[in-house]
């Protein structure tokens, strides 16, 4: 599954998603791209989730309409040793969201 790494997650989180095509915002050039803007283009590219940490994002973007899903990691900051304990229901968010919907995983 292709997915789209958040700007303000690190790019060292990509590995510990394993079994996926992860990319970055930064890797794609994106940087800087308001969210709206920035799922057109992650939908154009063929990707099938967005991982974010912005847990404001459900509430800025009507993510119903999408092509893509989301998913939004909770944690006490977007540090990787507070990500990491939730990678596991991060991957099964990842392997179960649908196009439309936005799924939170909280610690």
């Amino acid at each position: 599954m292709r997915i789209l790494l958040d700007e303000q997650l690190p790019r060292q989180l990509a590995p510990y998603l394993v079994g996926h095509d992860v990319r970055t915002v930064q890797q794609e050039s994106w940087a800087g791209f308001k969210n709206g803007a920035l799922l057109t283009q992650a939908e154009k590219a063929g990707f099938s989730v967005f991982v974010t940490g912005d847990q404001n994002l459900e509430f800025q973007q009507n993510i119903s309409n999408r092509r893509l899903g989301v998913v939004v990691l909770c944690a006490t900051s977007n540090a990787l040793e507070d990500l990491l304990p939730l990678v596991p229901a991060g991957l099964t968010a990842i392997a179960t969201v649908q196009p439309g919907q936005l799924v939170r995983v909280e610690a």
